[in-house]
């Protein structure tokens, strides 16, 4: 097996995903390997033919927001001793971006969270992390919730 150098976190900034990150820390500094943290985010809007955005007021907003909590987890992980990191935000489906962004980097782990949802939840929501190991460019290493958590 190949060493791991680059690790790439998917982060939704929900408490399964900061688990995913702790992990990552550790297993970087073990390592000696770099970490991209992304975090993908959706309009919720259908796509619309011609690339218009059709309400292209709210792309700015949410991605000042999603950059200024990833830049906190990137200060963490700095303060934690990762010195390799950089966050990386990304508009569109996350089990896309997820698997474009670690083709384009080379990357040889995907570390992410799964919200371990089942029955209805799991039809309806799916599972970001079910289609990102399914079409993953490399291995993914996922990390439930805490047992006893509400997912």
């Amino acid at each position: 097996m190949a060493p791991i150098r680059k690790i790439l976190v998917a982060h939704d900034f929900s408490e399964t995903a900061v688990r995913a990150m702790d992990l990552a820390i550790d297993l970087a500094g073990r390592l000696n390997a770099s970490i991209t943290v992304v975090h993908t985010y959706e309009l919720g809007l259908p796509t619309v033919p011609f690339g218009i955005d059709p309400i292209p007021e709210l792309d700015e907003p949410i991605a000042k927001a999603g950059r200024d909590t990833l830049d906190a987890i990137v200060s963490r992980a700095k303060g934690a001793g990762v010195s390799a990191i950089e966050g990386v935000i990304r508009q569109g489906a996350p089990w896309v971006e997820i698997g474009a962004l670690a083709d384009q980097m080379k990357a040889d782990l995907i570390v992410m969270g799964t919200h371990g949802r089942r029955g209805w939840a799991h039809a309806w929501l799916g599972s970001v992390a079910e289609r990102v190991i399914r079409t993953a460019p490399c291995a993914v290493l996922t990390v439930r919730a805490e047992p006893g958590s509400n997912p």
